[in-house]
């Protein structure tokens, strides 16, 4: 009979393991597939202590219980012998018929992955405290934003959970709140006051060179809508016998200038909108004044659009986001009280939140402003301050005490009587 096979400390070893000259434990083991792989540890037990220089780590004979539940797991060895790069490279091939701006953040996610170490690393090798502190380094270091980093974890946790399902990986790494790891620098976008608001608009409508855009700011303020579906507004959109907007498409335009129609942000972005008549007003003057191209523009079968620019093509949120930026710094240049940054989608955060201070009902907002969580609503566009409360407190008692006093008033009567 052979003599058991002992360590350097006189142990015994398993089958499978064995002791290095060096002093480093060593498991040989077969998987399924009937391919050998090694593992190694500079301890045999966890009790064992960590050699001095050398990394600390899992003992050997506790990777090799790791193993043997991935074997019955049927865990996929060394992640499948794939880096981080390999695996969203992968997740994104299986993703057909996205939207372009969805196709976008995958490619910018990848490119980020190609200059990163963090890209090469095996899938199998990442942890949990890996995938924070990379994140962090995004912002610490890189000096990426908070919006950017949420958008590379929204990729990147989807993308490890597909390797969890694949029995890749034992556990998702990239499943924690953002919040809880880096700090939300991102600056929240404002509505304005009405003071502000109505400034805006009479610079605008007085200046001798801007004043062209009038019309279109006015209605941006006045309906809420996303700047993606008012620039996609055709002719036959503008329903001026039943005073409402027709909003069922977006236009945008991709990085090489190419023209494309998509369907609204959500089922909910199928609507109905309202409009005063002001705002008909300024769409009859839109059209009124609309010159017709040697040739009208067609991009997905849709033709008539409202706003074309110098060349004869629909304009995009880019125009009007300059447009507004040249507006403010010339009224910030003339005036001394300066106007906040007035954006397209500020004009949209302002329309929900004065129609929220106005009464509106909430449901109502929420299905002008197209969202399907009425929690978006309420918590996203809607800004309340301590004046605004205050406010309506005042009204609220003064409906109050109007109530008191008609009741009192109407005892009276009765004891009259």
């Amino acid at each position: 009979m052979s003599e058991k096979r002992r360590d350097k400390r006189n142990r015994i070893l398993h089958d499978g393991e064995f002791q290095r000259a060096d002093g480093r434990y060593r498991f040989r083991y077969t998987d399924e597939n009937g391919d050998e792989h090694d593992i190694y540890s500079w301890r045999l037990d966890k009790n064992d202590p960590v050699p001095k220089g050398k990394k600390s780590e899992l003992s050997l004979r506790e990777k090799e219980k790791q193993i043997e539940i991935d074997l019955f797991n049927k865990i996929v060895p060394d992640g499948g012998n794939m880096t981080v790069l390999d695996l969203v490279e992968k997740y994104v091939s299986l993703k057909t018929g996205v939207r372009h701006n969805t196709e976008a953040g995958y490619k910018t996610v990848i490119n980020v992955l190609k200059k990163e170490k963090f890209g090469a690393i095996r899938i199998d090798k990442v942890r949990l405290s890996d995938a924070k502190q990379w994140l962090i380094k995004l912002q610490q270091e890189d000096g990426k934003g908070y919006s950017s980093i949420h958008n590379i974890r929204g990729v990147l946790r989807p993308v490890f959970q597909m390797a969890v399902d694949d029995d890749l990986i034992r556990k998702n790494p990239f499943a924690f709140e953002l919040v809880s790891v880096v700090v939300n620098d991102s600056v929240r976008r404002e509505a304005i006051i009405r003071k502000q608001e109505r400034d805006f608009l009479k610079f605008v409508k007085e200046d001798s060179h801007f004043c062209k855009y009038y019309d279109a700011i006015f209605i941006l303020f006045k309906t809420g809508l996303r700047i993606s579906e008012f620039c996609g507004l055709t002719i036959k959109d503008i329903e001026f016998d039943e005073k409402r907007i027709k909003v069922d498409h977006q236009l945008q335009r991709k990085r090489n200038m190419e023209y494309y129609i998509v369907e609204p942000k959500t089922e909910s972005g199928n609507r109905y909108v309202p409009m005063t008549d002001e705002v008909a007003e300024c769409f009859h003057r839109i059209i009124d004044n609309r010159v017709s191209p040697a040739v009208e523009p067609m991009v997905d079968g849709y033709a008539g659009f409202l706003f074309l620019d110098k060349n004869d093509k629909p304009m995009v949120a880019l125009h009007w986001e300059k447009y507004m930026k040249h507006i403010r710094e010339k009224y910030n240049s003339i005036y001394k009280i300066q106007m906040p940054k007035v954006t397209p989608h500020i004009c949209r955060h302002t329309f929900c939140s004065n129609m929220a201070k106005s009464g509106m009902n909430p449901k109502t907002l929420q299905y002008i402003m197209g969202h399907s969580d009425i929690g978006v609503t309420l918590n996203t566009y809607t800004h309340v301050n301590a004046k605004d409360a205050i406010t309506e407190m005042r009204e609220l008692y003064k409906h109050i005490s109007e109530m008191d006093s008609e009741g009192k008033l109407q005892k009276k009567s009765k004891k009259a009587i």
